[in-house]
């Protein structure tokens, strides 16, 4: 049973790269799929500052050297979109646009992309005033008027980058707390309790709808108390409410939880033989940089242990 690969995984975030680095390490013949850039959600992050060893780094940066890592072990890499996954049988199959990729082992680590905003104007600001990463985009907005949308971690830590690039921020959270860590709700405060404060604080708040023509000019949100609805002229809106996982390529028959995040064991494995997934697109608790290296490891350990019984088998 000849396959073009030992492991393949899908996915080159921190959880994938490891992976690829433990397989490679195990003596596989690994490939990397990646429809973007190495990295992933990390690849976004303004700066990262509790993953252990290392003191500060920017998110970009961090993803380069992990990136320059698994290429030193000789990890193939494509940055193809994988299509369609078929995991039925001892062959798995990876089928992108111009190549199907075969293995006895898929690793699923597609991560999880940003929760859209829900309003039915959406798509059409896009690109036109709406973003969903400020880190991307904040440079854009150099002296305008924008609203960031959400209360986590990933919301504070945008407020705390476009501060000193936005004339003004317009900070909408459904709640009057904020579900992130007590580090960056403690930078957050320090920036919107100063004096003359670049922050605006709507809490109690949900986005109803965007207006505009060319580019997005104006939003309505709505009080959740008084249901009073209110205008806000802003010139960028930037959208950090969570995140869902990338499961739409994957076979039914995988057993997900019901957020559709990818059920697996202490092993990683998922409930079909054969099939590992590990980082953002499992069901766990702490989804971190830290914790996506050590499912990697894990995954790409017993993903090898299963390559090699296949093979072993097929002697």
């Amino acid at each position: 049973m000849e396959t073009d690969y030992d492991v393949i995984i899908i996915g080159c975030g921190p959880a994938g790269m490891t992976a690829a680095i433990y397989a490679k390490r195990a003596g596989m013949k690994c490939l990397i799929l990646e429809k973007m850039n190495p990295g992933g959600q990390m690849a976004i992050t303004p700066m990262v500052e509790n993953y252990t060893g290392v003191e500060k780094i920017d998110g970009i940066g961090l993803s380069q050297k992990m990136f320059e890592q698994v290429k030193s072990f000789g990890v193939d890499v494509e940055f193809l979109e994988a299509h369609s996954v078929e995991v039925d049988g001892k062959i798995k199959k990876v089928q992108t646009a111009t190549k199907t990729f075969t293995a006895p082992v898929i690793v699923l680590a597609m991560g999880a992309s940003s929760r859209a905003l829900g309003t039915q104007e959406d798509k059409q600001f896009v690109g036109r005033g709406l973003s969903y990463c400020a880190v991307c985009d904040g440079a854009f907005f150099k002296d305008k008027k924008v609203a960031i949308v959400g209360g986590g971690n990933t919301a504070l830590e945008d407020i705390e980058y476009i501060y000193n690039i936005a004339k003004e921020v317009v900070h909408i959270n459904r709640r009057s707390e904020f579900r992130a860590d007590d580090t960056n709700i403690q930078n957050y405060k320090k920036l919107a309790e100063q004096e003359n404060s670049k922050i605006v604080k709507k809490y109690g708040y949900v986005v109803e709808k965007l207006y505009g023509n060319a580019k997005l000019e104006s939003i309505d949100i709505r009080n959740l108390e008084t249901n009073k609805v209110e205008n806000i002229t802003l010139d960028g809106l930037f959208v950090s409410i969570g995140r869902v996982p990338q499961t739409e390529i994957l076979n039914k028959e995988l057993t997900l939880d019901d957020n559709g995040y990818i059920v697996v064991n202490e092993n990683m494995q998922t409930s079909i033989e054969g099939v590992y997934a590990c980082g953002d697109i499992t069901h766990k608790s702490l989804r971190q940089i830290a914790t996506a290296v050590g499912d990697g490891a894990i995954a790409g350990t017993y993903a090898s242990v299963y390559a090699k019984k296949i093979k072993a088998e097929n002697r």
